[in-house]
């Protein structure tokens, strides 16, 4: 348990220059051979999906859905790289603490338009079930007609994130 105003291992890591070894999460995250795009100085930006293990694909699926909303699941970025292995390793991280987080930056986020169609968002709908539960407790209707997100099952684990045959 945290005290107030004390950080958990993960945020401690995330501010320190050194926090965590690229290398290590590349070997966790990664099917054998694979590795970090890299910009063209060689830095190292995102994973993607295709360069995943199983496990991999599964946490960015359960993140990106209902942890960290994001509007598109084809790579992690190495933020959201970092919060999976520290999942995957006895790292501790304070989840709450990033939900709020992305709550707040969500809430305060001005709306982007979809650049073929400007009647259209383009960015991702976040936290759908805390809205509609937000909705039912102040008395509006909610009838849901239309699945916003769909359920994470074995089926869709089998389908979605099953690293690819070269």
């Amino acid at each position: 348990m945290l005290e107030e105003g004390q950080e958990c291992e993960f945020s401690q890591r995330r501010s320190r220059a050194d926090g965590f070894d690229e290398e290590a999460i590349a070997q966790l995250l990664c099917t054998p051979g694979q590795d970090f795009a890299r910009t063209a100085a060689g830095r190292r930006v995102r994973i993607m999906r295709t360069s995943m293990t199983t496990l991999t694909q599964m946490w960015m699926m359960l993140l990106l859905s209902n942890v960290l909303p994001s509007d598109h699941n084809s790579d992690l970025p190495l933020s959201k790289c970092q919060l999976v292995y520290v999942i995957l390793t006895p790292i501790s991280v304070h989840v709450a603490q990033l939900i709020a987080n992305a709550i707040y930056l969500f809430a305060g986020m001005p709306p982007t338009r979809h650049p073929l169609d400007p009647d259209k968002s383009n960015r991702a709908l976040g936290f759908p079930a805390l809205i509609m539960g937000l909705c039912q407790s102040f008395g509006v209707p909610v009838t849901p007609s239309k699945v916003i997100r769909p359920l994470i099952t074995q089926a869709s684990i089998e389908k979605y994130c099953t690293p690819r045959q070269a």
